[in-house]
């Protein structure tokens, strides 16, 4: 495929964007848009609507995974390009668009010239968003017939100059999971609180004690530790009734794994123990739980030797992102990195409504994956 076939093909996914597990009609746009490129296999049905082919080389050799995502968000975009969202409420203000794109344009690649040994397999996931889709891809019932031995992945990073490639051997996206927390005691009249249990003190004591989690489980490693603290409710609205019940969530966020498992213990046992003081009853729950995403040494390596060689300016990062990206559910034991794509300067943020994919990036993604997987396993050709 021509770099403006695969801009055309980016354009039209932007145009109808899915959300997180409806991913349907983008799965059935890839499924169709690979079969025509007769690879070795297709999966379709992947951790819900994932979609992956297998480019096989003559002899075997090693497995080499690049995975791309197919999910948008919950956003209504503002940007006015002709290509823009046609479905309202959601919009590509991530640019898994893009990341899609380069995939397929990798696939075109070694679809016309097989790689000398091994394979290449090309992993569309869904459900990124939500830290659902690496997991269940991962843990599903056809992964072992994926079994690969390297796995790559990229994310375009608005605010770096465009088209660098942003590297970080360990930790390159934080591990994060959301908290709810339900609190639940009784409502009396506003007249009379004390014939209730108002839940109101405890949600406040709440907030300050999730707000602190940091300073006590990162002591023991040192690394980045983040609790924020997202929505509040108490009661309704109703100045004659004292309240019964309120609502706290956070995010918990951390360098590493490790960390949030103590974040995670920490908030359960106080949340309990706050609880008890006042007299009410408590519920929890964890939602989008996301591993930290780990890179190993010598994937790094391969990356920043494919961008040297295609001439793309290397960025080496001291410390990770403190957003997270599901790639980090990929077993552990499988080398793999991920890196970050300059989308320039002055480009709208992720998850702004304003944000489109800059199309300038679409060749460099190709190279980078592609150098890479020549450098793993050769070329036919």
């Amino acid at each position: 495929m021509k770099i403006d076939e695969l801009r055309t093909f980016r354009r039209a996914l932007h145009a109808r964007p899915e959300l997180s597990g409806a991913e349907r009609e983008t799965a059935r746009t890839v499924a169709k848009c690979l079969e025509s490129l007769a690879p070795s296999r297709v999966w379709r049905g992947l951790g819900g609507h994932g979609v992956a082919a297998a480019f096989d080389g003559p002899v075997d050799g090693p497995t080499v995974l690049v995975r791309a995502d197919l999910d948008a968000l919950p956003i209504q975009e503002t940007g006015r390009p002709e290509h823009r969202s046609k479905t309202p409420g959601v919009s590509h203000a991530c640019g898994h668009d893009g990341h899609t794109t380069i995939a397929m344009g990798l696939a075109a690649r070694v679809a016309a010239a097989r790689p000398a040994r091994g394979r290449v397999i090309v992993l569309f996931q869904p459900a990124e968003e939500t830290g659902e889709g690496a997991r269940a891809v991962a843990l599903g019932p056809r992964f072992d017939e994926l079994r690969p031995d390297w796995a790559f992945a990229l994310h375009n990073l608005p605010g770096a100059p465009l088209g660098s490639v942003l590297l970080r051997e360990g930790t390159f996206g934080c591990a994060s999971r959301g908290l709810s927390v339900e609190l639940a005691g009784s409502t009396s009249h506003a007249a009379h609180p004390e014939d209730g249990r108002s839940p109101a003190a405890a949600m406040c004591e709440l907030i300050a004690t999730l707000r602190k989690l940091p300073m006590d489980a990162s002591l023991a490693d040192g690394g980045f530790a983040l609790s924020t603290v997202v929505h509040a409710r108490l009661g309704e609205v109703a100045f004659g009734t004292s309240p019964g019940e309120a609502v706290v969530m956070a995010t918990l966020r951390a360098e590493r794994d490790g960390t949030i498992e103590r974040m995670a213990d920490l908030a359960i046992e106080r949340t309990a123990a706050c609880a008890a003081r006042h007299g009410l009853d408590a519920r929890t729950e964890w939602r989008e739980v996301f591993d930290a995403c780990v890179n190993d040494a010598d994937a790094v390596d391969r990356v920043r030797a494919a961008a040297q060689r295609c001439g793309a300016p290397v960025v080496e990062l001291e410390s990770p992102f403190r957003w997270s990206e599901d790639f980090g559910a990929i077993p552990a034991k499988v080398g793999k990195a991920m890196f970050g794509l300059g989308a320039g300067e002055a480009h709208p943020p992720l998850h702004a409504p304003d944000y489109d994919f800059p199309d300038e990036l679409i060749a460099p993604g190709v190279e980078v994956f592609e150098g890479v997987v020549r450098d793993l396993l050769g070329s036919d050709a």
